[in-house]
């Protein structure tokens, strides 16, 4: 269970989370929306101490997430993994090794640094790449990959870490229609076949009603709307989107997922 209470992150005069409260059980899918500018980005960094908060407490499974430290917060951070709107992946490394990385918390600072990979931890991201269907690339260097593959290696990368929660921040925001329906399901699959936590912040109210079983709306860093997609009426989503509310909800169509795609069935991008 994350627990978020009072959470509030400030730069200076602006607050860009601002009494930030819900809960989240364990296994579900949950869409961040709101407009750009609404604290959306912060607020998962927060929950990953990429940010450190102002006030307020971060929770879970009773672990108090806010006093975490060194070592403990590296561990935190291993179980909350990140998957980026632009990938952070290391361009002229392999793929394999990219993937690697998301091990790098398990390991002793001399392998680390040596990059010396345990056999099992080479297995294990072999594994994750052919569930998305990219073991055939694992020698590439990343930066000869396109956009959509970037991204399925970063989730490959988020998947070895073992997390109990993932947190996506915009990871479709740069991929066209087709890589935007792999990347998506590809996290949808995570959630459903191996129960971990999905927060995805998405910009497309469309996406985030076919793929998110609740959402969450923020405006100015607060926290606006918490419920079933269902419960989000166009009304409320105009006055959570505002002036941007034609591009979010009459733009590309997003294709509800048909079921949950079998573990090794995306398509190559």
């Amino acid at each position: 269970m994350l627990v978020v209470e009072g959470l509030t992150c400030r730069f200076g005069a602006k607050a860009a989370v601002d009494d930030a409260s819900f809960q989240i059980s364990p296994g579900g899918f949950v869409g961040v929306i709101g407009r750009s500018g609404a604290g959306k980005s912060t607020l998962l960094r927060t929950i990953n101490r990429l940010v450190t908060p102002t006030q307020g407490r971060i929770l879970f499974d009773g672990l108090d997430v806010t006093a975490l430290r060194g070592k403990e917060l590296r561990q935190w951070r291993a179980r909350s993994a990140m998957i980026f709107q632009q990938f952070n992946l290391v361009g002229r490394l392999d793929v394999l090794t990219n993937v690697l990385m998301g091990r790098l918390a398990t390991m002793p600072a001399w392998r680390s640094l040596s990059q010396i990979w345990p056999e099992q931890d080479k297995a294990l991201a072999m594994s994750a790449l052919e569930q998305f269907d990219i073991a055939a690339l694992a020698a590439q260097r990343a930066d000869q990959l396109s956009g959509g593959q970037q991204q399925r290696v970063a989730i490959a990368r988020a998947l070895v870490q073992q997390p109990d929660i993932i947190l996506a921040d915009e990871p479709i925001a740069s991929l066209d229609p087709r890589n935007t329906k792999i990347v998506m399901d590809a996290l949808l699959r995570i959630n459903k076949h191996f129960g971990i936590t999905v927060l995805c912040n998405l910009h497309s109210l469309d996406l985030a009603r076919s793929y998110c079983d609740r959402l969450i709306g923020m405006a100015q860093g607060r926290v606006v709307f918490d419920g079933a997609p269902s419960a989000l009426t166009d009304l409320v989503a105009r006055e959570l989107y505002d002036l941007e509310a034609a591009d979010v909800m009459g733009g590309m169509p997003a294709p509800a997922p048909e079921g949950v795609p079998a573990l090794g069935t995306a398509a190559a991008a």
